[in-house]
C-alpha cells in the first residue's frame, strides 16, 4: 500500500492532520458530520486510500469519548433497526473498495451526501410549515422530536427508510469513513433531539467502526505504519472532544440542526471536487 509514514510528514502536514484529529473529537461530541472536513484533510495529506486506514482508529477514539459522554441518551430500538442494513452496506462497500479508484469513491459518496442533505432540508421545511399552520409550532415540534424515532420504526415506511439509510451508511462508512453525515440525516429526519441524537450516533459508530477494523486490516488499509501515525495523532482527539462537550450546551436545537446539515453539504462538496 502506498503509505506515507510519520517520518515522511513535514511540520505543516502533521499540523494539518493534528487539527483534523482535534476536529474528529469535536464532531463526535458536538456537531456530528463535521468530521467530513477531517476526511478531506487526511485525504489531502496522505494517499487517499491509505488515509481511510489511518483515520479509522482516530474515529474510534472519538467514538469512545462520545459514548462515555452521552451513553445515557442512546436510543437502542433505533440502533437495532439499523444494524442489519448497515452490515449489508459494509459488505457492499468492501467489495466496492476492491475495484473502485479514489475518484469513483469520492464522486459517488459526495453525490449521496448532497442529495440526502437536500431531502432533509425539504422535509424539515415541510414540517415547519405544517406546524405553523396548526398554530402551535413549538409544542408540536417538541412532541415530534421525542417520539418520531420510535413511531417511524413501527411503520412500514419507517422500516424502509431505516434500511435505506442503514445500507447507505454502512457503504459510505466502509469506503471513506463518511457514514457520519448519512446517519446524521437519518436521525434529523426522525426528529431526534440534540442529546439523544449525539448519544445514539456515538454508540452506533463505536460499534460500526470497531466492526470495520478486520475488513480494513484485510484490505491492507491498517498496518504497523498507519498505527504508528495514529499513536502520534490520537492525543489531539481528547481536547477536541472536551471542546465539543463545552460547546454543545451552548448550541440550541435549531442551530444544532443547521450546523449538522451545513457540515454534510461541505463534506459532500469536498468529496466531489477533491
Amino acid at each position: 500500500m502506498d503509505m506515507m509514514t510519520l517520518w515522511h510528514l513535514t511540520g505543516w502536514e502533521f499540523a494539518a492532520l493534528a487539527f483534523a484529529a482535534l476536529l474528529v473529537g469535536f464532531s463526535k461530541t458536538a456537531v456530528s458530520g463535521a468530521n467530513t472536513v477531517s476526511l478531506a484533510l487526511f485525504a489531502a495529506m496522505l494517499p487517499a486510500r491509505a488515509s481511510t486506514g489511518v483515520l479509522l482508529p482516530i474515529l474510534i477514539a472519538g467514538d469512545v469519548l462520545a459514548v462515555l459522554t452521552y451513553r445515557r441518551h442512546a436510543h437502542w430500538p433505533t440502533l437495532w433497526r439499523l444494524f442489519p442494513a448497515v452490515a449489508a452496506g459494509v459488505v457492499v462497500g468492501t467489495f466496492f473498495l476492491m475495484w473502485a479508484d479514489d475518484e469513483a469513491v469520492g464522486t459517488s459518496i459526495g453525490a449521496i451526501l448532497l442529495v440526502m442533505a437536500a431531502v432533509t432540508v425539504w422535509r424539515r421545511r415541510a414540517a415547519d410549515r405544517a406546524a405553523r399552520a396548526d398554530g402551535d409550532a413549538e409544542g408540536e415540534l417538541g412532541v415530534r422530536s421525542e417520539r418520531s424515532g420510535p413511531e417511524e420504526g413501527a411503520s412500514r415506511a419507517g422500516r424502509i427508510k431505516a434500511r435505506s439509510y442503514g445500507v447507505l451508511g454502512g457503504f459510505t462508512t466502509m469506503v471513506a469513513n463518511a457514514g457520519g453525515p448519512v446517519m446524521s440525516m437519518y436521525l434529523l429526519s426522525a426528529g431526534f433531539r440534540k442529546l439523544s441524537f449525539l448519544g445514539t450516533s456515538a454508540l452506533f459508530f463505536l460499534i460500526v467502526n470497531t466492526s470495520k477494523v478486520p475488513f480494513s486490516v484485510g484490505l491492507g488499509l491498517i498496518n504497523a505504519e498507519s498505527l504508528l501515525l495514529d499513536a502520534a495523532l490520537v492525543l489531539f482527539v481528547v481536547p477536541g472532544a472536551l471542546l465539543g462537550k463545552w460547546a454543545v450546551s451552548r448550541i440550541n436545537q435549531r442551530l444544532f440542526e443547521q450546523l449538522v446539515i451545513a457540515a454534510t453539504v461541505v463534506g459532500g462538496v469536498q468529496l466531489l471536487v477533491r
